[in-house]
């Protein structure tokens, strides 16, 4: 029982954690600010994820997620980059270039 209930746990832990598995970006939203929000589809190759703040509220928390949108590239959990929209409610205009740019670093770091 004791070992059942030690597989649960490490299983959520790691489900919690899988958004910032590898290279991922991961937008955090709301319903009021889509119109601010980039398209995801510009990250096809990576591992994106996206999370609304009435539906996820406790990774809002957990992230420390001040503004809607935010958009945070991750590398193997760690926090590499954060943009976000501040009282606008709209990501910069070159926030994909600044993740791609991020992204671009992160891979020519592994030679």
């Amino acid at each position: 029982m004791r070992s059942l209930i030690f597989l649960l746990l490490f299983s959520l832990a790691s489900y919690s954690q899988s958004y910032k598995e590898k290279i991922s970006i991961v937008q955090y939203s709301a319903e009021f600010a889509k119109d601010g929000e980039i398209d995801l589809k510009n990250f096809k190759a990576y591992n994106t994820h996206h999370f609304d703040l009435i539906k996820d509220q406790k990774i809002f928390i957990k992230e420390d997620i001040q503004f809607v949108p935010t958009l945070i590239l991750y590398q193997n959990g760690k926090e590499i980059k954060r943009i976000e929209a501040g009282i606008s409610l709209r990501l910069q205009e070159d926030a994909v270039d600044l993740i791609n740019k991020e992204i671009d670093d992160l891979l020519s770091s592994r030679f």
